[in-house]
């Protein structure tokens, strides 16, 4: 079974790429998708955070991935690659308690599920280059 995280990564992925087509309150399409998708998922604050967090360093986030996929325009992008991107941008960059190997474990497998069959591969290799610039050094 899914960590209560992956499911919150999931509805926040989700709310992204539902926010590209129609402009609505992202918090207020993130309740609707946790309500439908994942009516039993009771700590609802990490995916209210990471979308607060992805929709606060948007710009930023938006920049991070131009420079480390130079060949694929932000608009040429899969709106699904993107709002999986955005996700692990965030989590590499700014989140404080998610290791960067667990945000691009995560993207990644998220990929495998909702992006074509190369989604994955572009994912890992574009947050794997994000990681190595931008990660945190992680104690051990």
């Amino acid at each position: 079974m899914a960590s209560y995280r992956h499911l919150a990564r999931t509805c926040v992925m989700q709310t992204i790429f539902s926010t590209e087509f129609k402009e609505e309150d992202p918090r207020k399409v993130l309740d609707e998708i946790m309500n439908e998708f994942a009516p039993k998922l009771t700590d609802k604050d990490f995916a209210y955070e990471t979308l607060k967090g992805v929709f606060d360093n948007r710009k930023k986030i938006v920049k991070i991935i131009e420079e480390h996929a130079p060949q694929w325009p932000i608009d040429k992008i899969a709106r699904i690659d993107r709002a999986i991107l955005e996700i692990g941008v965030y989590e590499i960059v700014f989140s404080k308690d998610v290791p960067p190997v667990v945000a691009i474990n995560e993207a990644v497998e998220i990929a495998k599920q909702f992006g074509d069959e190369s989604s994955h591969k572009f994912v890992n290799g574009v947050l794997s280059n994000v990681m190595k610039k931008h990660g945190k050094i992680q104690k051990t």
